[in-house]
């Protein structure tokens, strides 16, 4: 089992549309099989599927993704009960923290977009 607090040393998302599952797995530190099998258990989860039914999923995936497993793994929820968290729009304890990556990560982009813009 990983140590709480686990989460908020997961590898920076990078700037980027799509993600692979191998690269979400990385990301997230969670096997490829076990976001497949999250797909089937909470419905929030729908990455985009193209050619031969490959999984893209976008930023927002990845950081549900980091949602669920922080339910799960670090503060030791069951499926049904990080389920019924999730539906319930019941945010979660680590959410703050992401966001304000998140945040910091977007006000980056927009930084970088509006320098090559300007050039």
């Amino acid at each position: 089992m990983l140590e709480p607090s686990h989460n908020a040393e997961l590898p920076e998302i990078p700037a980027k549309r799509y993600f692979t599952i191998g690269e979400v797995s990385e990301l997230c530190e969670v096997k490829p099989h076990v976001l497949r099998y999250w797909e089937q258990e909470f419905t929030q989860l729908k990455p985009v599927k193209r050619r031969g039914n490959r999984r893209y999923y976008q930023r927002q995936d990845v950081i549900l993704i980091r949602q669920i497993r922080s339910l799960l793994y670090d503060q030791g929820f069951t499926i049904g009960g990080a389920r019924q968290r999730m539906a319930g729009n019941d945010v979660p304890e680590v959410a703050p923290a992401m966001n304000q990556q998140v945040i910091r990560e977007l006000i980056e982009e927009v930084e970088e977009a509006l320098t090559h813009l300007s050039s």
